[in-house]
Parts: C-alpha cells; sequence; structure tokens
C-alpha cells in the first residue's frame, strides 16, 4: 500500500518543557504541528507547557497557542500553521491518519523508546535513547554543555547524568520529589516565594519540603497521581516571577536545534514541492557528518 504524507505536518510526541520549546519554534517557522500526550500530562513548568491544554482546553506560551482537541479527524479538520492542536494519543495510534510528513519525540524518556524510523519520512529524537540511523533519522543531545543543540546525523546524545543543572549553585536541592506512592496535594502555587524548609504539598500524608529559599518555577497538579522518588516539582533560588513564564535557554536551544534538522532532512530526503509525498519515494538520510553549530 502507498502512503502518502502532508509535507507541511508535523507530529510532535510530548507537549513537556523540551517538546513545547520544539512545538513553538516550528510554528512559528510555519508548520502544522499536532502535539500528542498521555491523559493528566505531569509536567513541572506548566506555564511553558503545551501539555497544560489538556487541563485548560487552550494555553498561550510566548504568544504561540495550543488548543486540545478530541479526535485526530477534528484535528485534520482544525490543523493550522498559527497554532498548536494537543491530541490525547500517548502511543501515537492515530499516526495512519494524521499522516505527517515528520515525527518528532520530545517525550525526553531517557530510556529505550517506541519511536522508530517506520513512523514518517523524518524521524527526529531528542536526548538519550534515540540512535540517529537505528530509530530515527536524527537525534538532538540535550544535555547542557558545549554540545547542547548538538544535531547527530550518525551515532547518539550522551546518556542521562540524572543529575539536575546547577542554579546559583543548587542542582538537585532545588528539585522537589515525591516522598511516597499517592495523590499529590499542593499547599502552594507556581510563582509562590517559599523559603527553606517550607512544606510545600504532600503525598499520602507525607510531607513535600522546600530545600532551598526561591520561587516555585514549577510544580505538578494538585490531585495527580505520582509515584515515590518522581519529579513534581522546582524552585528557583533566583526567584524571578517572569522566568515562570518564559521557556528555557535550554529548550529554545534544542528548538532551533531540531528545526535545523527538519529542515535539513526535509531538504534531503523529501525536496518536494507538493502538498504530499510518498512514502516509496523516500529514503532516509544517514551517515552523514552535518553538524549544529551552537556550542
Amino acid at each position: 500500500m502507498t502512503w502518502h504524507f502532508v509535507q507541511n505536518r508535523v507530529l510532535v510526541r510530548g507537549a513537556g518543557e523540551m517538546a513545547s520549546g520544539v512545538i513553538r519554534r516550528l510554528v512559528i517557522a510555519g508548520f502544522e504541528v499536532i502535539a500528542l500526550e498521555k491523559p493528566a500530562p505531569t509536567c513541572i513548568r506548566r506555564y511553558v507547557c503545551y501539555a497544560e491544554a489538556f487541563f485548560k482546553e487552550k494555553i498561550t506560551v510566548e504568544g504561540v497557542t495550543a488548543v486540545l482537541v478530541n479526535s485526530a479527524e477534528e484535528a485534520i479538520a482544525t490543523t493550522s500553521s498559527r497554532c498548536v492542536l494537543l491530541l490525547v494519543d500517548p502511543k501515537a495510534e492515530q499516526l495512519p491518519v494524521l499522516v505527517p510528513v515528520a515525527v518528532i519525540d520530545g517525550r525526553m524518556l531517557k530510556q529505550e523508546v517506541d519511536t522508530d524510523l517506520d513512523m514518517a519520512p523524518i524521524v527526529i529524537g531528542l536526548g538519550p535513547g534515540f540512535v540517529a540511523g537505528e530509530n530515527c533519522h536524527a537525534a538532538i543531545e540535550t544535555n547542557r554543555g558545549s554540545d547542547l543543540g548538538r544535531v547527530f546525523y550518525v551515532g547518539y546524545p550522551q546518556a542521562d547524568t540524572g543529575i539536575p543543572a546547577s542554579v546559583n549553585g543548587f542542582n538537585h536541592q532545588r528539585v522537589l520529589r515525591s516522598p511516597a506512592d499517592g495523590e499529590f496535594a499542593s499547599y502552594c502555587k507556581i510563582t509562590d516565594i517559599v523559603e527553606s524548609g517550607q512544606v510545600l504539598g504532600e503525598v499520602a500524608g507525607v510531607a513535600v519540603v522546600s530545600r532551598i529559599d526561591g520561587i516555585v518555577r514549577g510544580m505538578i497538579h494538585d490531585g495527580l497521581k505520582v509515584s515515590i522518588g518522581q519529579k513534581i516539582g522546582d524552585v528557583d533560588p533566583r526567584a524571578n516571577k517572569e522566568r515562570c513564564y518564559k521557556i528555557s535557554d535550554k529548550a529554545n536551544s534544542i528548538g532551533n536545534a531540531t528545526l535545523e534538522a527538519l529542515m535539513v532532512l526535509k531538504a534531503k530526503s523529501v525536496g518536494h514541492t507538493d502538498s504530499r509525498c510518498d512514502k516509496a519515494n523516500v529514503k532516509p538520510q544517514v551517515g552523514l557528518t552535518y553538524q549544529s553549530d551552537q556550542d
């Protein structure tokens, strides 16, 4: 069977913080973007995550709006290059209906993933778990440092370090993790100024305590079920409220790199000027030596 793909349509798996940096960049560049999420996503920096549309039906992040749709058919009927469409489809089961020219996995699972080369003419993966030429056509480095935003057409990004980025000398201390399995109950909200030792919430009766002074930059929704050790919040010692509403420099760098990879692969792999392309005529581009110049 011959499949036809909509050349300007991109499917992004995940709509968390890093994926949202990618999504916004693609929308600004004129692509039709459909983001796939799981039900009740547990995003931390909710004010800059398009996944928040699951709870609010609509959210605007730095001038780009995401709206919740109920089906793939509704997404196709309302698809636009001016906004993001959020669809609950964690396993990408609607892929044969949506037929995007590219699939970008931005879930940041940091482990074995279920995205593969057969999903679309162009497949791009963010971070650990992706190997260019094996389960994607390009992999993006997501670890902070001189290689952040580097595009791999051969090889793979660095393994997960498990160490949060340092902010004013704090790394693990600024991350809030669930102390137990159960339902999260929040005692504060994003943008609240908090102190070290302050109880910010609880899980199954066990207190969630801030270890530093700062501002609550991110926190999952009240009432969500979590597991012990799961990241549920982020306290920023810089205590700058404006940062709570801005996509991070890291997410922006990853967004730029992903757009770069998409345009390179699109030019080399697709090369069509009409609105459809035949999968049988598209050959994955691997073995290239091109790299991002965002050192």
